[in-house]
Parts: structure tokens; sequence; C-alpha cells
């Protein structure tokens, strides 16, 4: 019976993990869709697109799911979902402040997702404007410093940005954020490129001016209500204003 037991759970596991795969690929495909109906389905003229195919493909997005949401997108197949943007407000445990990022094509259910989201997991809703003021739209852009044969370093990737418009460069311990205005992010990621340097992925986001300190159990508590907003299929991002510490982060693991 124990065997039969640890195969259900193998198999329970297994079924959650491509659960979530198949959400994230929903997402990365939602992107692409809307990004080339915004600009055009030619990557070459369209950066926000050239990002969102490059990101896919860098987590395993098959080829064809990625040509087909371009030929929706172009209106040369049928079936595509009139997207649109809608940003949701809230406050998760701590006083924490969370902003909501949906891609849908149903507004009444996006915000009834959310809201059920949100309220059952320890957070409320807030009124627009209320917890947007404190978030920055940024262009985010992140690097591995195991490049293959070489480590960046810091001060290599100062060099190579810090002439297009970097803000800041920060060292999140195996990879490197570089931060700038969201309209420079183009220029960045194609300095990086002409130098050489591989990026993981190059996104416009948006950062908080100011971060809440949280403990161990507030950490818990925010880490279970973004995961249970992500599992909305309208949602695209969730942003928080909290800073976790590498101490409560290690408590944590």
């Amino acid at each position: 019976m124990s065997g039969h037991s640890k195969w259900a759970t193998i198999k329970r596991k297994k079924a959650l993990i491509d659960s979530k795969r198949s959400r994230a690929f929903a997402k990365y495909i939602k992107a692409i869709e809307v990004s080339a109906r915004n600009g055009g389905a030619d990557p070459d003229g369209n950066p926000t697109l050239y990002d969102a195919i490059q990101k896919a493909k860098k987590n395993s997005v098959p080829s064809d799911n990625i040509e087909r949401a371009l030929k929706r997108a172009s209106g040369q197949d049928s079936g595509g979902s009139n997207w649109e943007t809608i940003m949701y407000e809230g406050y998760g445990p701590g006083g924490v402040a969370i902003l909501i990022e949906c891609l849908s094509d149903n507004r009444n259910r996006a915000a009834s997702e959310v809201r059920v989201a949100v309220t059952r997991n320890g957070g409320t809703m807030a009124d627009p404007g209320s917890v947007a003021y404190m978030f920055n739209r940024k262009g985010v852009v992140i690097v591995k410093k195991n490049q293959g044969d070489t480590n960046l370093t810091e001060d290599r990737i100062l060099e190579c940005v810090l002439e297009h418009g970097a803000e800041e460069v920060n060292d999140l311990d195996e990879n490197f954020e570089i931060v700038s205005a969201a309209t420079d992010l183009v220029a960045i990621r194609t300095a990086l490129q002409q130098s050489g340097i591989d990026y993981e992925s190059a996104d416009v986001s948006f950062l908080p001016s100011m971060q809440i300190p949280v403990d161990a159990q507030t950490a818990k508590s925010i880490f279970e209500l973004i995961d249970a907003i992500e599992e909305c299929d309208d949602v695209q991002n969730v942003y928080g204003n909290y800073d976790v510490s590498d101490e409560v982060m290690a408590s944590l693991a």
C-alpha cells in the first residue's frame, strides 16, 4: 500500500507542476499576442514582441505555440481574443501594497476571480489609485552571472549599460538585475546583445518606491496570497512592496 500511496503522491505533484507550467505557457502566449496586436507581428520592428518571444523561448514554450499566437494576432488564424490590460490594487498581510496586472477578454470575470483570491487569502481590495502611486514603471533586465565560460562582474555590466540609461545594477546571487526607465529597456537590452552578453529576461515592471520589511510569518502569508492570485487565469503579474531579508528567506526554506 505504501508504494501505491507514494505513487499517488508523485502523480499529484506531477499534475500540480504540469498545471503550473500550462498556466505559465498561457501567460507567455497571451503576452506575445497582445504585443503583436499592439505593435505588429514582426519582432524585428516590435521590441516588446521580441522580448515576449525571447522570454517564452527561455521558458521552453514550444515554437509551434509561439507561431500560432503570432498568426492569431496578425489575423492569419481565427480564434484570437480581444485582450485588455486591467490593473487591480490591494493590501496583503502586514499592510503590504499589492498591484495586480491582468490581461483579460472578460473584465467581470477577472474582477471576480481576483477579488475572491485576494479576500480568501488574507488580503483586501483597494480603491483605484490608492496603491498604484507607490510603484514606478521601470525597465528590468535580468542577466545570469554565469555565461558559459565566463563569470560576469558588476563592473563589466556597468561598463556595458551605464551610458544607455541604466539607473542601478543589483546583485541577486546568481543574477544581476539592471533597472532603468521603461523607455530605456530596449537600449539596454541591445547594448548587452552587442557586447555578447546573454540576458534571461527584459520586461517593463512596476517597482515599489519604498519597501516594508516583513518577518517570516508575514512573508509566508504574502507568498501564499501571491500564489493564490497567480492561480487566476487572467493574472499576468503581481507586484508587492515587501522586503524579505536573507535571514527571513533562509528561515522559510
